[in-house]
């Protein structure tokens, strides 16, 4: 059996003095707006149960509010739970002592910023090398890997510049090098392309995924947009008022809304650029093919590739398998987003 890499149970956050002695009432029924009403408290989360695999990344999102940095913050012990379990290879990170709670920081989980986070003094290599400076590495150790990561990201010969000299999107990437530098397992990353430009957004999004392929870290990454949240998940996970409202495999959640609030979510999206041949592949039913499509191919591409012919079917490949057919009668349907019928 899979254990999960991380796995998030029971777990409450209320704000306020009385938090503990109040988690009862929210189990009882008592909403968002009467706990700040009745006793002047925040509810930040309710009954978070989530479990996060190793070596995927499960995108967190919501809209401002719902409670998603909340959470993160969490996991590494920057905010103190009301009730609840946080494990991380199945020890309990709420149990740690200030000790070993410093280690987990500096050697299992790393954080990139929305903000960036450089240090304005220090140059883009002694940026990159902090996660080493504070273990006590030696300087030469520093300077090498902060040199191989800083290659990795784009940024080979930069590494004698100064943050102010940078660029927001090679200053974001300097903040991916620093959380590689580190080697941790996990990496926590809270809206960290928000504030870059639409096209630098994208560049970022590609690095991280390309990265991923390679390293394969457990990667928890906030946002509010849902185009990044399909285009980098594995596992996504939709917030609102601090309660999980959907969670999965988000190719499944586009096709399948489980809440008015995930329809009106995703009624916007273009299905086409995000919907993968693999998501609406069927049984294998014929032997006559027009072609093959792999199966991580958009559905956008395969409409460029049979002209807007809904006779065509294809074969559906994934590297050397094949594993099953698709109808493009089925991906004219999966284009039209689900409605629920009123109650």
């Amino acid at each position: 059996m899979k254990h999960p890499k991380i796995s998030i149970k029971n777990l409450y956050k209320i704000f306020g003095a009385r938090d503990r002695a109040l988690v009862a009432k929210v189990k009882e029924g008592l909403g968002k707006q009467e706990l700040l009403e009745q006793y002047g408290h925040v509810l930040g989360l309710q009954n978070i149960n989530v479990d996060m695999q190793s070596g995927e990344i499960t995108v967190i999102m919501g809209l401002s509010g719902s409670g998603k940095s909340t959470l993160i913050r969490h996991l590494n012990r920057l905010i103190e739970p009301s009730a609840g379990e946080v494990l991380v290879d199945g020890q309990d990170v709420l149990g740690l002592g200030p000790a070993d709670l410093r280690t987990m920081r500096q050697k299992t989980m790393s954080m990139v910023f929305q903000k960036f986070a450089l240090l304005p003094h220090r140059t883009v290599s002694q940026n990159a090398a902090m996660p080493l400076s504070v273990l006590g590495e030696a300087e030469d150790i520093q300077a090498r890997e902060a040199a191989k990561w800083l290659e990795r990201v784009g940024l080979g010969g930069f590494g004698e510049r100064y943050p102010a000299q940078l660029s927001g999107g090679m200053q974001q990437r300097v903040g991916i090098a620093r959380a590689l530098t580190a080697d941790t397992d996990i990496m926590l990353m809270d809206e960290a392309f928000s504030a870059l430009d639409p096209l630098i957004r994208t560049d970022m999004q590609d690095l991280l995924l390309e990265l991923q392929r390679e390293l394969r870290k457990t990667i928890v990454f906030i946002t509010h947009d849902l185009d990044e949240a399909l285009k980098l998940a594995d596992h996504l996970v939709i917030l609102k008022d601090g309660a999980v409202v959907q969670q999965g495999d988000p190719q499944h959640i586009l096709l399948n809304p489980a809440d008015p609030y995930i329809e009106d979510f995703v009624s916007d999206i273009n299905r086409a650029r995000v919907l993968r041949v693999r998501s609406i592949t069927k049984p294998l039913t014929t032997e006559s093919f027009d072609g093959d499509v792999t199966a991580e191919s958009n559905l956008e591409s395969l409409i460029a590739k049979s002209g807007g012919d809904t006779n065509h079917v294809y074969r559906v490949v994934d590297a050397d398998d094949v594993i099953g057919q698709l109808d493009m009668k089925d991906l004219v349907r999966a284009l039209v987003p689900t409605i629920r019928p009123d109650m």
